[in-house]
């Protein structure tokens, strides 16, 4: 578990962008957890599965694919072999997600996946549970956070940019209603970890949130 970095907190917290940055300074790999569950919510999705119907997740969930594609801008996800890099950060995918990955039958199948990858040493792991449930061992954890407006500021400008005509108010709105969802849910909710070295990134940079975590790294 020396090798393992996991990389834990809210939407908006700049965890993503921060993990991405950290892995390729590291040379580890980069494992995007919330990207897995949004690709099972459009798995679901598309065979119209309705998240009562346990018994049908649980199929879906033994028998898609998802692979991670590295590449020199980005990584790729592939679902079934299709590629669903854009489509998983559509909005509408960020709430059902949150609901799909409440469910302890997901969250049972990602782990093992998950757990797979860390096998393989030398893994940035970023998401919700990686040094609570999935990494509990690791020798190295954060919990990455900042202000509600900071957060709510940082969502609204990523989706702009991405040409979305939205409004901040509503952006806002959402967010609240993800921390919630991820906080209270009864399966792995979001927390930082007892031993977690937690970070605010309230008016940092990527370059200086990084700097930060390979100090702590280097300390031990």
């Amino acid at each position: 578990m020396d090798s393992i970095i996991t990389i834990d907190g809210p939407t908006g917290s700049g965890k993503s962008t921060v993990s991405r940055s950290l892995a390729r300074q590291l040379n580890y790999q980069y494992l995007d957890t919330g990207a897995m569950y949004r690709a099972v919510g459009i798995a679901l999705l598309k065979a119209d599965v309705k998240l009562q119907d346990i018994k049908e997740i649980e199929k879906i969930c033994l028998s898609i694919d998802i692979k991670f594609v590295r590449g020199d801008e980005q990584t790729k996800i592939l679902l079934d072999g299709v590629d669903i890099t854009k489509e998983i950060r559509d909005p509408d995918i960020d709430l059902f997600a949150s609901n799909v990955s409440a469910l302890d039958i997901v969250r049972k199948a990602m782990v093992k996946l998950q757990r797979k990858e860390g096998a393989k040493g030398r893994l940035v792991a970023e998401g919700r549970d990686m040094g609570t449930v999935v990494f509990p061992e690791a020798k190295h954890k954060f919990y990455i956070d900042a202000l509600l407006e900071e957060r709510v500021t940082r969502r609204f400008s990523e989706r702009r940019k991405r040409g979305e005509s939205v409004l901040r108010e509503n952006v806002k709105e959402d967010l609240i209603k993800r921390d919630y969802q991820d906080m209270n849910r009864n399966h792995s909710p979001l927390k930082p970890a007892k031993d977690a070295k937690i970070i605010d990134t309230t008016g940092l940079d990527v370059n200086g949130v990084v700097k930060k975590i390979i100090k702590e790294i280097r300390k031990n």
